[in-house]
């Protein structure tokens, strides 16, 4: 068959994020189908679009949707209008059948299956994509697939994926030069699944809340890969990478004995690292540790459900200074346990945190399948009837988000290491003129006070 994926995102803030997704489903496709990527990004418009459906003429086209929204309660975009656009397009100029995929449209397939009218859907991962192809060939039940769903069907996540998947090839397509031209930024991934139990994340519900391990020498394997490509700096997709210490040791340690060069970066939970942790992750290339750090308030991290507590991120945050690197720390403020006491020792604290930028967020999106959306429906904060397609935010009862933004929007004028939100335009502007002028990465650590 000849498959076109998709990849609809086109967010671009903070930076382009190449569709790794794409080349993972893509492997699985390789060996049986005529397989093409088309990226939103890259394209910069529909037009060009029509015109690879028009000339590959696909049989299959799997629209990969990432985002539902930008999950910033500051600078609020939903993305749900550009899908249907774009799936309305699809439909016009080609009889293709069109399967949606992606985290996005996991969290809400009913709904994204209604909107943009699609033969079938993948919720999980999206090599499943395979055995979808393969039934349609043979002509057998797809209704027995786990994972595949159609608009009449029941939507229950299949289990995860034992394996093997991954990317051992690097597609040689056009997307591919739009990355390095913009950032020189590529990704890839070392685990699936997260083990920890955050009240507002999706992840465990996207990959499954146990770890699967991706052999180090692979993940190495796959850097070289990006390094030999052009990349000038790639970021690990894990969506905690020191959820296992031991195995993200080896992956640095299998990065090393391949000779990969190139800077990376990953996102840390700041838990307390082993001995020398952090060290040997800067030996492996490691230069931007990425905290998700949420607040310095114990009271607030329990309700959290974090697996650390406040002395943990001075700890972390300490060693990963000690070793050399940029440290930035994330903060989603606003959510269950959030008063003025709270807010006030998460922002003392921070004061004590030296050579770092910080990025907040001052409220909390709700989403499905998660323990929030439990609590804001026994809080009588939003129903059961609620539609979470357009981004809803969960309101702490002690303190107003508007209070809340109020005054980091006062300590962020006197801290220009103080980020609140996405930064809107101007700082979208101002990466993109650093990308024009060579700068390559995530370039936040130009922040670093």
């Amino acid at each position: 068959m000849k498959v076109l994926l998709i990849s609809a995102n086109t967010l671009t803030v903070p930076y382009p994020v190449y569709p790794l997704g794409l080349d993972h489903v893509a492997e699985a496709l390789w060996a049986d189908h005529d397989v093409k990527i088309a990226d939103m990004n890259a394209l910069g418009g529909v037009e060009p679009l029509i015109r690879i459906i028009d000339s590959f003429d696909p049989d299959v086209i799997g629209m990969s949707i990432r985002n539902i929204d930008n999950t910033d309660r500051t600078d609020r975009q939903s993305f749900v209008a550009k899908y249907r656009h774009l799936a309305d397009v699809i439909r016009k100029h080609t009889q293709a059948t069109l399967v949606l995929g992606g985290s996005g449209f996991t969290l809400f397939p009913q709904e994204m299956m209604d909107l943009l009218g699609a033969d079938y859907g993948i919720v999980g991962e999206g090599e499943r994509l395979a055995d979808l192809l393969r039934s349609m060939e043979e002509g057998t039940p797809i209704s027995s697939i786990p994972g595949v769903v159609s608009r009449d069907s029941a939507q229950k996540i299949p289990p995860p994926l034992v394996g093997p998947y991954g990317r051992k090839h690097l597609p040689k397509q056009s997307h591919l030069q739009y990355y390095l031209k913009n950032g020189g930024m590529l990704n890839l991934q070392t685990k699936r699944g997260c083990p920890f139990k955050c009240i507002y994340c999706t992840y465990p519900h996207i990959e499954g809340k146990k770890l699967r391990l991706m052999p180090p020498e692979a993940a190495a394997e796959d850097a070289l890969r990006l390094q030999a490509a052009g990349a000038k700096y790639f970021f690990i997709t894990d969506s905690v990478f020191n959820s296992h210490t031991d195995h993200s040791m080896a992956v640095a340690e299998a990065f090393i004995s391949a000779g990969v060069k190139i800077p990376w970066g990953a996102f840390f939970a700041p838990m307390k690292p082993p001995s020398g942790y952090f060290s040997l992750m800067a030996r492996a290339g490691l230069t931007h540790v990425e905290f998700g750090t949420e607040s310095m308030c114990d009271t607030v991290l329990k309700k959290y459900g974090k697996p650390f507590r406040t002395k943990d991120i001075f700890n972390a945050h300490k060693a990963a200074i000690d070793a050399g690197l940029y440290v930035s720390h994330f903060f989603l403020l606003g959510g269950p346990g959030e008063n003025n006491h709270s807010i006030d020792e998460t922002l003392n604290n921070i004061l004590k945190l030296t050579r770092s930028v910080f990025f907040f967020f001052p409220a909390i999106r709700i989403y499905p399948h998660t323990d929030l959306y439990d609590m804001a429906v026994a809080e009588k904060q939003i129903s059961t009837f609620t539609h979470l397609l357009e981004p809803c935010f969960y309101e702490s009862q002690e303190i107003p988000r508007d209070e809340i933004l109020s005054r980091l929007l006062k300590h962020a004028g006197e801290h220009p290491n103080w980020v609140v939100g996405s930064g809107g335009e101007s700082t979208t502007r101002t990466v993109a003129r650093l990308y024009e002028r060579g700068h390559t990465g995530p370039l936040w650590e130009h922040l670093i006070r």
